[in-house]
């Protein structure tokens, strides 16, 4: 083996120290959102009194509305030709939105409040995803957006952890909870400021002067539309984790105890995500998205059939696999299919319509629920995962030419 594939095979060792911050920003924004989101969805129903669908509409809503600010934010990141600033405002925003939880009194200043937080997390995440592209190397993509989806979702799964650990010393409090909550949250905003530098633009980088014109549209290409398309239908099939919680309530599972839902999805997310992200940059990537479909298809059965603890767990743990499969391969896929300049663009234009398909998955999830059950929600998302893995066979040919580009 010559030093130079040697260099190229390398790991974590290799990946850029940007790469690295960015991932415990998300890290901990992620603790603090995951510590509100796991107790949400119960404090709605049982403390509000609500109904699934609420829930359902409430995180349909607040994904959408993240989605489509997303789209604006990437396309004025290729404008300026600066990520950094639009990423710092997005964390700033939804840190400084946090507090609004535990204030809330009704369902109406919850709905403002993941409202809000979400528009933070629209401007943060198409600038962040194309700082990550701008800052890694070609061979290293896989790796790179592995490692921040793994990072991120260690804070995602911390966060429920320290949930369930809080409601305990506090007898349920959730208010207690939910300052608490705050506090990741702006150590989050501090740490992009200060660790995070951004990469010079190249000079010979062409300048976008309006990157949402249908022209700079046209130079998406026809991969990339079909790599959003295949997502569409996918996030069909993998609505709000928010139903995964209330599976596990409709069970008998203690309130105490629910978070712990969120705890395991997100072990098994955080522990393959990343060494996904690195098998992807050696072999080929829609093949290990298809596993992660078939994972998502067994869970939804599993989790469809269960009737007791121990099936809903480990329909819960295949649901947590089955994103370190795909989220990471996902964002590899367009940075692969994505003209430098239109990066930002590009990753905001993939989250604006799956953003729009989550809130449709979401609503159609809770009024399933509520109309036939856990059982109906869990088996529309399976068929759903067969439409997708229909979809995404026809372009596994066009995606390998791409991936060093």
């Amino acid at each position: 083996m010559t030093v130079e594939t040697s260099t190229r095979r390398a790991t974590w060792q290799n990946i850029p120290t940007g790469v690295w911050a960015l991932g415990f920003v998300s890290l901990l924004m992620d603790l603090s959102s995951e510590m509100i989101h796991a107790l949400l969805p119960v404090y709605v129903i049982t403390v509000l009194g609500t109904s699934a669908l609420t829930v359902g509409i409430i995180e349909g809503i607040a994904e959408a509305t993240a989605s489509i600010t997303k789209v604006f934010s990437g396309a004025l990141s290729d404008w300026l030709g600066r990520r950094k600033l639009l990423a710092a405002i997005g964390y700033g925003l939804a840190a400084f939105t946090k507090p609004i939880f535990p204030l809330a009194p009704t369902v109406g200043w919850l709905i403002a409040a993941r409202f809000i937080d979400r528009i933070g997390k629209g401007i943060r995440g198409a600038p962040r995803d194309a700082l990550i592209a701008d800052i890694c190397p070609a061979h290293l993509r896989g790796a790179s957006f592995g490692l921040r989806q793994s990072l991120d979702t260690i804070g995602a799964f911390l966060g429920p952890l320290w949930a369930i650990g809080l409601m305990w010393l506090t007898a349920d409090h959730f208010s207690t909870v939910l300052w608490i909550a705050v506090i990741p949250g702006f150590l989050s905003f501090a740490l992009i400021l200060v660790a995070v530098k951004e990469p010079e633009r190249p000079e010979s980088l062409r300048k976008v002067r309006t990157p949402l014109h249908r022209s700079e549209l046209g130079r998406l290409g026809a991969t990339y539309w079909w790599v959003v398309a295949v997502a569409v239908v996918f996030t069909l099939a993998r609505f709000s984790e928010a139903f995964l919680v209330l599976r596990a309530q409709s069970i008998g599972l203690p309130l105490m105890l629910v978070p712990i839902v969120l705890v395991i999805m997100n072990i098994a997310y955080s522990v393959s995500a990343f060494p996904i992200g690195i098998l992807s940059d050696r072999v080929d990537r829609v093949t290990l998205l298809v596993l992660g479909l078939l994972l998502l298809l067994v869970a939804d059965v599993v989790l469809a059939s269960a009737t007791g603890i121990i099936g809903v767990g480990i329909g819960v743990a295949l649901w947590g696999l089955h994103m370190g499969f795909t989220q990471g391969l996902l964002a590899t896929l367009i940075a692969d299919t994505a003209p430098a300049e239109l990066r930002g663009t590009t990753f905001g234009m993939f989250n604006l319509v799956t953003g729009l398909a989550l809130l449709v998955a979401s609503v159609i999830a809770g009024a399933l629920w509520d109309v036939v059950g856990p059982q109906g929600t869990f088996l529309a998302g399976a068929v759903f995962t067969v439409l997708t893995l229909v979809g995404l066979l026809p372009i596994r040919g066009r995606l390998r030419g791409q991936r060093h580009a």
